[in-house]
């Protein structure tokens, strides 16, 4: 006779484990909280230089006119703006048409915060999930994620999938929050991110718990070279990553071939 084993399949959230079937509904509670204050909420996490981080993302992406980018997890659409944006000047200068930008989100409070009546006609919004994405194979001619991957249940799948949607010969670009590289950076910064961020999310937001979770979830994630070999088991080719502010982010870029 044989005993099947009822154990439920776990995932973490943050320090703590939950069932796996629970983490997403979890991390939509913390963004639905935290909408109308995320890049403020990004401010705090990385002491302002993300906005920094994203013009490095997008001189790295080289948008170029004509193209089609799908941001996952996009959120507020930013790195959308500055991707359009950088298309437009190289347009101006060449000639051709415009490029467009889909933001992808599975958090509908997300989306609405992002959206904005001056946005231009080429941006879209989709509500729609990373690891599984709503979106045909071969669709965009690059796919970023900034600042979500770290967030997802199943990252492997969600890699497969925004590979999926990549067109061959696209660009895949990935920016997290990452390991320090020196123990010099290390210590302060984990001083700053369990004692001070909480803390300051608390009083601006009144809602210590969900900055809590989002610094736990970047000590969770792993670290650049772990994250390189899962992107290149997902099947993206000439893998590698640059390390921002000493590792406190990092940019991981892979192509579909």
């Amino acid at each position: 006779m044989t005993v099947k084993s009822t154990k439920t399949s776990e995932e973490s959230f943050g320090y703590r484990n939950v069932p796996t079937a629970e983490k997403a509904g979890l991390v939509r509670e913390v963004f639905d909280r935290v909408a109308d204050r995320y890049d403020l909420m990004n401010d705090f996490m990385s002491m302002g230089v993300h906005r920094l981080w994203k013009d490095m993302v997008i001189a790295r992406a080289n948008p170029q006119p004509g193209e089609l980018l799908i941001d996952v997890a996009g959120g507020t659409g930013d790195l959308s703006r500055r991707f359009l944006a950088a298309a437009n000047k190289v347009r101006t200068r060449r000639g051709g048409t415009s490029a467009k930008a889909i933001v992808s989100d599975i958090n509908a409070e997300m989306l609405l915060a992002g959206r904005k009546e001056t946005d231009p006609k080429t941006i879209s919004w989709v509500c729609g999930n990373g690891e599984q994405l709503p979106f045909a194979d071969n669709t965009a001619d690059v796919v970023t994620i900034s600042f979500g991957i770290r967030n997802v249940t199943d990252k492997p799948r969600a890699l497969r999938d925004m590979r999926r949607v990549l067109k061959p010969g696209g660009r895949f670009l990935c920016l997290e929050f990452s390991k320090p590289t020196s123990r010099v950076l290390e210590i302060p910064y984990d001083f700053w991110s369990f004692n001070a961020i909480p803390t300051i999310g608390g009083m601006v937001s009144n809602d210590r718990d969900s900055y809590q979770y989002l610094v736990e979830s970047i000590r969770k994630f792993p670290d650049q070279k772990t994250f390189a070999q899962m992107m290149e088991t997902a099947g993206f080719a000439k893998v590698s990553f640059s390390n921002f502010t000493g590792g406190v982010a990092a940019l991981h870029t892979g192509w579909k071939i």
